[in-house]
């Protein structure tokens, strides 16, 4: 992986994680992906680590649990 990930669900912590995230890191070093929205890459999020969002995958395989939106689990319904 060249990028992170950050994966959120588009509640306003998440949102504002993002803000944040694309701030620091910079626009074109993560791909964001959110899974409210696009439910297809829940398993891909769990697999990296994702226990809850918002979350930032890093590029050597570190999952960074940010602040407390929802559980995966709220996620999935």
């Amino acid at each position: 992986m060249s990028k992170s990930i950050f994966y959120h669900a588009g509640c306003p912590v998440c949102i504002s994680a993002e803000h944040d995230i694309i701030n620091l890191v910079g626009e074109n070093n993560v791909e964001v992906v959110n899974i409210g929205e696009d439910r297809s890459r829940i398993q891909e999020a769990e697999n990296a680590g994702v226990n809850s969002v918002p979350a930032l995958v890093t590029p050597n395989g570190n999952t960074l649990h940010i602040n407390f939106g929802a559980s995966m689990a709220d996620v999935k319904g």
